[in-house]
């Protein structure tokens, strides 16, 4: 899956990421990594392991992804690309 735009939202700290696909048939937010691996999500855990992630919105059709304070955008963006290249839409 592409990422086609990564898109400003009010919160400097947030960051939209839309892709090409459909990531998901369920909605789903986690306010850290503790709770993206009791859950279970896959997709979750990874951009866990992204440095900087601190929370996550999994929409259907993007990724709401919120930084840790003065983390750097660039190498956070590179990792969700690579990420998300990974995975293949949901029919």
């Amino acid at each position: 899956m592409r990422v086609t735009s990564f898109e400003q939202t009010p919160n400097p700290d947030a960051i939209k990421c839309a892709v090409d696909g459909t990531l998901s048939t369920t909605i789903r937010s986690y306010f850290n990594a503790t709770q993206a691996n009791e859950a279970g999500d896959e997709l979750a855990i990874e951009l866990f392991g992204i440095q900087g992630v601190r929370s996550l919105l999994i929409h259907n059709t993007f990724v709401s992804v919120n930084r840790e304070p003065g983390a750097p955008w660039g190498p956070i963006k590179k990792s969700i690309e690579t990420a998300l290249a990974r995975r293949d839409p949901v029919a």
